[in-house]
């Protein structure tokens, strides 16, 4: 607010430097959905390593294509991820009740539905602060097989109480939460559990989860749409999709690709399981013409299938999803070089690949990469690399100015990083002195991109531009409330084919 004066001296006055930092997004954080030991379901969970994966859904799983994708992810280089647990069937939590002659004191259910928690116990003892006769405490242990115990002591059954045994074991327990019993006995708060062990019984893991599970109800924010509730995400694999029939991969990779468009995220496909790349690759070929609708810019198909030793067996090499692992590549390239750089090449080694289902041949590689299909090769020295940095709308035929993975990328990171730093323009005064803080704040992060190498040109006026002006905000515009920021970028397009011409000089006599 300006000053008023109001006697003789001086005044000093703040003026703001119209300066607001745009801040650019993480542009490889991973969402993973599938069917896991534990954890809850339709529910996403933040990790940051395959450690913190196999504490929160318990590790890898044999039956889980999923799990060995999030381990294939942070191996590969991926930083963090969101995971969401499905499952088909009726999965159930273990539970067992705690009581005292005859009645029912607490009913203690496992922390998430599973088989895993059949492996919990409770134990009460009386070993208590106050140990005099009439004493109403009690000590209660939680304890999985193999784990150390959770133990919550001096715990009472008075709601009153800051040691109410049902707030403080379900604020402190990953195990078990408890409740009262419905209906509850009247006197409980005069009441502890007998002293004993308990196991929990019961649990049950579902089924592994089918097109409906894996969708979900975008309402309830179930199946794939509990991602709705996650602020950021870039990369989205749903290995899952590679053990369905065609039909119903299908109609999961179109609503997931649905979701992509809308929180500008990138999405690794993987098809249907059936395939046998060890005949020849136009199998694939004959399922992306069947479902060519999937194609879309921000989807990416890879072929052929990797394959990793398998803990779970001995060590044998088992086929994987591609998605986990490349969506980890697609992190370290991003920490590496930048957004914009192809996650292909040389430099992208498939981390923890034993061998390649398929060895595509250069002439095979030349079938599958004109239409979309990026391709994973085997080469001497390099080993197993990503060889194709095509997005599904990357087929020849197409001719779309999105063809390559790293141009839709860094345009996704462009639009959410703009679109989270300019919420401040919302009812500012509509006129030249915020469109100039708009080109001003706008023009620094674009900048900042260019002297990072994003972009094409020599100079920043070849690279970018960023108007704000009378000319794209009409005055029907502003009477609408309606500010037009148009911003363009000239992108790095991946030297794809490399040709090397040579020739040789005649030599003249002088």
């Amino acid at each position: 607010m300006p000053i008023t004066p109001t006697y003789p001296g001086v005044y000093i006055e703040e003026v703001p430097s119209g300066v607001r930092t745009i801040t650019g997004v993480a542009t490889a954080v991973g969402a993973f959905l599938g069917y896991f030991s534990r954890g809850p379901i339709n529910e996403a969970v933040r990790i940051f390593n395959f450690g913190d994966f196999e504490r929160a859904f318990g590790g890898l799983r044999v039956d889980s294509e999923a799990s060995y994708a999030i381990q294939q992810f942070f191996l590969n280089g991926g930083g963090q991820a969101w995971v969401v647990r499905v499952a088909g069937g009726a999965p159930a939590a273990s539970t067992a009740t705690l009581e005292t002659g005859g009645i029912d004191v607490l009913v203690v259910d496992a922390a998430s539905e599973g088989v895993w928690g059949d492996d919990v116990s409770v134990a009460v003892d009386y070993n208590t602060a106050d140990t005099s006769p009439g004493s109403l405490q009690f000590n209660v242990s939680v304890t999985e097989a193999g784990g150390a115990p959770e133990v919550f002591r001096n715990l009472v059954m008075d709601p009153a109480s800051p040691a109410y045994a049902v707030a403080v074991i379900n604020a402190g327990s990953r195990l078990v939460q408890v409740q009262l019993p419905d209906p509850p006995d009247p006197s409980l708060s005069t009441l502890r559990p007998a002293e004993a062990t308990t196991p929990l019984a019961g649990g049950d893991d579902g089924t592994l989860p089918g097109a409906l599970e894996l969708l979900g109800d975008e309402d309830l924010k179930e199946g794939m749409y509990a991602l709705l509730d996650v602020d950021l995400f870039n990369i989205l694999c749903i290995p899952d999709t590679m053990r369905l029939g065609d039909a119903d991969a299908a109609a999961v990779a179109t609503q997931a690709i649905d979701l992509c468009e809308e929180e500008r995220a990138f999405y690794i496909l993987d098809v249907p399981q059936p395939l046998n790349p060890r005949d020849e690759p136009t199998e694939i070929e004959t399922w992306l013409d069947a479902n060519a609708s999937l194609r879309h810019r921000n989807a990416a198909l890879y072929f052929p299938r990797p394959e990793i030793p398998d803990p779970l067996n001995e060590f044998r090499l088992r086929s994987v999803a591609p998605s986990g692992t490349l969506a980890g590549l697609y992190a370290r390239t991003d920490a590496n070089r930048g957004v914009w750089k192809a996650p292909a090449g040389t430099e992208a080694v498939l981390r923890g690949v034993q061998r390649l289902e398929y060895r595509l041949t250069d002439a095979e590689n030349g079938i599958v990469n004109p239409l979309g299909i990026n391709a994973l090769r085997t080469f001497p020295v390099f080993g197993n690399i990503s060889w194709g940095a095509r997005t599904l709308e990357g087929a020849d035929q197409l001719a779309s100015e999105w063809k390559y993975i790293p141009i839709r990328r860094l345009a996704l990171f462009i639009e959410e990083s703009l679109f989270r730093g300019t919420q401040w323009v919302v009812f500012e005064p509509n006129d030249e002195p915020l469109w100039a803080q708009i080109r001003l704040n706008v023009g620094t992060f674009m900048n900042n991109l260019f002297r990072q190498g994003a972009f094409q040109g020599a100079s920043p006026r070849e690279a970018y531009f960023v108007r704000c002006d009378h000319e794209t905000n009409p005055q029907a515009d502003i009477d609408r409330g309606i500010v037009n920021i148009l911003v363009g970028f000239a992108p790095l397009k991946p030297a794809e084919f490399v040709i090397i011409k040579i020739q040789q000089i005649a030599k003249t006599s002088e």
